[in-house]
C-alpha cells in the first residue's frame, strides 16, 4: 500500500471546516494530528463516565477482552457518543461528509499500573484499503505525562506503512503488541494533552504511544475509528461498521446494528458476531488470539 499524502487525501474531499479552521486543517495535513477539540462539556463528560463505571462494576471490573472494543454495539450511550455531531463535525473537516464508524475501543490505565502502548501506526493490521482514517480519541480523564497520555511523532503518517514486530508483551494494550520496527526519535514526541470532554484526532499512519500510568487516579480514553465510505476491507473477510453521517454509496462494509437497550440480547449477539469477525482480521497470520 503506497502512502497517501495529505493534499491528496484532502483533495478527494470536501473539506467543511465546521470545526478546524483552514490553519488547523493544514497544521493537521502536516502534523498527522490535531488537539485539543473540546466535544463535551465537564458535566457531560462525568455523565458518560458514570455510565462506564457502572457498567464495569455490573461487569466485576473495567471492561476488558472484546468487551472494551465496539462498545457502541453494546451500550446505547456508546452509541449516542459515536454519532454526536460535535465529533462528526471534526472528522468531517478532514474526512469528508460520507462516515463510517468502524471500530470503537476503550483504552484505561489504572492507576499505578504498567499498562502501556508501543510505538506503532494504527494501519498495520486494520487491513483496510487506503489511508483515509482518523481516529478521534475522547478524554474520559484527565490525560496527561504522569497518567500515560497518547504520544505522537509528528509528520510521520507521510510515510508509508513501517515493518512492525509483534510482541504479545503482557501490559501492552495494542492486540498483538506490535512495535515499529524502526528506531523512533522520542527527542520529537508530543505529549497529547488532554482534559476531561477534550479529544485528539491523528492519522490512521501516525507513528504514536504511550507510557505507563504511575499516578494514583485512572487514565479512561475511549478511540473511535472513522473511515470515508469508500475506504473498504482488503484483508480478505467481510467486515461490519456504521453508517453515521452522510450516504453509502459503496455498500463495502455489512450494516451494524444500533443497541436499543444496553447488553440485550441481540446486542450481545450483534456485538459477538462483529467482535470476532475483527478478530479474524486482525490476528490474521498468528495463531496468538484473544481469551
Amino acid at each position: 500500500m503506497n502512502a497517501v499524502s495529505p493534499a491528496a487525501w484532502h483533495a478527494r474531499n470536501a473539506v467543511s471546516h465546521k470545526v478546524l479552521s483552514p490553519e488547523e486543517t493544514a497544521r493537521f495535513d502536516e502534523l498527522g494530528y490535531h488537539f485539543p477539540v473540546r466535544v463535551f462539556t465537564p458535566d457531560e463528560i462525568a455523565g458518560y463516565r458514570a455510565k462506564l463505571e457502572a457498567a464495569e462494576a455490573a461487569a466485576g471490573g473495567p471492561l476488558s477482552g472484546q468487551m472494551r472494543n465496539k462498545p457502541h454495539l453494546l451500550f446505547t450511550w456508546a452509541d449516542e457518543m459515536v454519532r454526536d455531531p460535535r465529533i462528526l463535525d471534526a472528522v468531517e473537516d478532514v474526512l469528508g461528509p460520507d462516515l463510517l464508524v468502524w471500530s470503537a475501543s476503550f483504552f484505561t490505565k489504572e492507576a499505578d499500573n504498567p499498562a502501556y502502548v508501543s510505538w506503532h501506526q494504527d494501519s498495520t493490521y486494520w487491513g483496510l484499503s487506503e489511508p483515509d482514517v482518523v481516529t478521534a480519541w475522547i478524554a474520559f480523564s484527565d490525560s496527561v505525562p504522569e497518567n500515560g497520555c497518547m504520544r505522537v511523532i509528528p509528520g510521520t503518517h507521510v510515510m508509508d506503512q513501517l515493518p512492525h514486530t509483534d510482541t504479545f508483551a503482557d501490559n501492552n494494550l495494542l492486540t498483538r503488541g506490535q512495535e515499529v520496527g524502526v528506531d523512533v526519535d522520542e527527542g520529537q514526541a508530543v505529549d497529547v494533552v488532554l482534559q476531561p470532554g477534550e479529544m485528539s484526532l491523528h492519522h490512521v499512519r501516525l507513528v504514536h504511544g504511550s507510557d505507563a500510568n504511575r499516578s494514583h487516579r485512572r487514565r479512561i480514553g475511549f478511540a473511535i475509528r472513522y473511515v470515508p465510505t469508500y475506504v473498504r476491507q482488503v484483508a480478505g473477510h467481510r467486515d461490519s461498521a456504521q453508517l453515521v453521517r452522510g450516504v453509502d454509496r459503496y455498500h463495502h462494509f455489512d450494516p451494524e446494528p444500533r443497541p436499543a437497550v444496553d447488553l440485550g440480547d441481540a446486542e450481545r449477539a450483534a456485538h459477538r458476531q462483529a467482535t470476532e469477525a475483527a478478530i479474524q482480521i486482525l490476528y490474521r497470520g498468528t495463531e496468538n488470539r484473544p481469551a
